[in-house]
């Protein structure tokens, strides 16, 4: 007997994704919104949040969130701040802040930055000043040397995570107003990691060492 052909990339697009219309007598709770239940809701959002106000969400997010925030370096209009803020988003990050230019590439962030509080600081110095008053410690992300092994150190709870943009990584600025700098172990013969990639790492880290995990989802 043959194995049935894979289906191809259309066939995979054309499969619905999320829900369709609400089946049956429609729930009266103020969260819910009545075109999510009418049409259906095929976003991008776990299923305990399925036909939900925007608001609504968000409302039940901030209840949620950690004494995270991350921040990336965007003067080179980094085209991995769409990967940071929805990674942010993912592991419940309380902020995302972008750096430099205001305009970011929001293609990799997939929607998510309608959930994540989403920032600007117009240069390393306002962003520090900006920590410095919420009780935040900043910790970058780069594999310079005298750098931490991420693997071991262990990272604060109240933390700004700080990302170089892709290439130069952090800059001088950063590095000087930081209190710990930390790298990503590496064993392979590239120089460095995608910055997006390296901020999903170091989020994954503080998660395992101060994230509740039975309220995961």
């Amino acid at each position: 007997m043959s194995t049935p052909p894979e289906p191809g990339p259309t066939e995979w697009q054309q499969a619905p994704v999320g829900v369709g219309p609400w089946s049956g007598p429609w729930p009266t709770d103020a969260r819910y919104d009545p075109e999510l239940l009418r049409d259906g809701d095929r976003r991008n959002v776990v299923d305990a949040y399925r036909y939900w106000r925007l608001d609504a969400v968000v409302a039940d997010l901030d209840t949620r969130r950690h004494p995270l925030h991350v921040a990336i370096e965007n003067f080179a209009h980094d085209a991995n701040i769409g990967t940071v803020v929805r990674t942010a988003n993912a592991f419940g990050a309380a902020a995302v802040h972008v750096v430099g230019r205001r305009r970011w590439n929001r293609r990799g962030a997939m929607v998510t930055d309608r959930y994540q509080h989403v920032h600007h600081h117009p240069d390393v110095a306002a962003l520090v000043a900006w920590a410095a008053v919420q009780g935040l410690h900043v910790v970058a992300v780069d594999n310079t040397p005298g750098a931490q092994r991420l693997e071991t150190v262990e990272l604060p709870r109240e933390c700004l995570l700080l990302f170089g943009q892709e290439g130069p990584g952090v800059t001088e600025a950063a590095r000087a107003a930081a209190e710990l700098t930390v790298s990503v172990a590496q064993f392979g013969s590239t120089r460095s990691i995608n910055a997006g990639v390296a901020a999903g790492i170091a989020m994954h880290a503080w998660v395992r060492q101060h994230a509740d995990l039975d309220t995961a989802w």
